[in-house]
């Protein structure tokens, strides 16, 4: 099933899961795949990476806007069974390719493992149900599985999200899993107290490298997984098209019957652009914002501006619009990028030509604070 043919219960659901929004696009490319499938896996490699980049001529549509190069490292990797490790700047689709590459090569995104502070091995492996642990003590009945132990005995691929945010000893419980491929269940005896990984398991995480210091990766599990770094969008051309498809998307989703104005998205991705870059101007240092200003972002506020402009006024966003919106983005709760910002619209943003150039630098009186 397509994006456009989803159940009435599966349109109530702010975001399907990738294998519920190209239901489509899966079953068309099981259905004319007669390349060699890796053991386990639902496509060929083939396959799955036209599920990724897209292939025109069989109308899969293109859903991850980065190197396909990339991409066939990581399948090859998953292929050969080690763990894979994607990495790069927040808002670079690290999340979405893990995504996209599990409902490729498993059929099933959701088995992942959201990591934080908070993230305990129970989370990771399993955990009890201790109402009938208490009332029958350790048994099958009473084992509650948890992603990587369900992951590893229906033979899909599990993500790890955000995994340098848990702590060492969360991270080092996976050591022995990717190695050995097998979970031991102390508490069961016999054969339920091994869990052994089938044809199709692996695991995919994802780390942002701003947040390597939080908790660094030890060089044992470090060793179990190949890294691929996910780069950030080079041209304003291919970053402009994507911000239009998803924003044009997700206003449709909000009630927004309006399509953005494509002269207002450029001028919101340019600024996206120039304050990631630095927009300090010639012969000065970059003035470069301390937050995100990734892509992802620049959707959000793309987002934000339709909706800002429909529900407000009854019309698509404008230039005003992305100055009211920036702050919340760019500025967080930083006073110093907070006047990075400030300085940008007023010394930068008047050099730009166009209406809507002017249009921003003329409501930057909006910017809050």
């Amino acid at each position: 099933m397509s994006v456009d043919h989803l159940t009435a219960e599966q349109e109530s659901l702010q975001r399907p899961p990738a294998e519920v929004r190209y239901a489509d696009e899966l079953a068309a490319l099981r259905a004319g795949d007669t390349g060699p499938r890796p053991p386990g896996w639902a496509l060929s490699l083939r396959a799955a990476r036209s599920f990724v980049v897209g292939d025109e001529q069989s109308g899969i549509s293109r859903k991850f806007v980065g190197s396909p190069s990339l991409v066939d490292r990581a399948l090859v990797t998953l292929a050969t069974n080690r763990g894979l490790m994607l990495v790069g700047e927040p808002g670079t689709a690290k999340s979405l390719l893990s995504e996209l590459i599990a409902a490729a090569v498993s059929g099933t995104s959701t088995l992942t493992v959201q990591g934080g502070a908070a993230t305990t091995e129970d989370q990771i492996k399993y955990g009890w149900n201790y109402a009938l642990l208490v009332s029958e003590g350790p048994s099958a009945r009473s084992l509650v599985p948890a992603p990587m132990l369900r992951g590893m005995a229906e033979g899909k691929v599990v993500r790890f999200e955000e995994i340098t945010r848990c702590p060492p000893e969360v991270q080092d419980s996976l050591l022995s899993l990717l190695s050995e491929r097998v979970v031991a269940v102390p508490e069961l005896t016999g054969p339920e107290g091994m869990v052994f990984a089938r044809q199709g398991f692996n695991v995919v995480a994802t780390a942002n490298t701003r947040d390597r210091g939080v908790n660094e990766m030890s060089a044992a599990l470090k060793r179990r997984f190949n890294f691929e770094t996910v780069f950030p969008i080079p041209d304003l051309d291919t970053e402009l098209a994507l911000v239009e498809a998803e924003a044009t998307a997700l206003l449709a989703r909000s009630g927004v019957t309006v399509a953005p104005e494509r002269d207002v998205l450029e001028v919101l991705v340019g600024t996206f652009r120039e304050l990631r870059a630095g927009g300090g101007g010639e012969g000065r240092a970059p003035d470069r914002l301390s937050a995100v200003m990734s892509t992802a972002e620049a959707v959000s506020v793309a987002h934000a501006v339709g909706v800002r402009g429909w529900f407000l006024r009854g019309e698509a966003g404008s230039a005003a619009d992305v100055a009211a919106c920036l702050a919340g983005t760019a500025a967080k709760d930083s006073p110093e990028d907070l006047a990075r910002l400030r300085r940008y619209l007023e010394q930068q943003v008047p050099r730009r030509r166009g209406p809507q150039w002017k249009a921003l630098y003329d409501a930057r009186h909006l910017l809050d604070g």
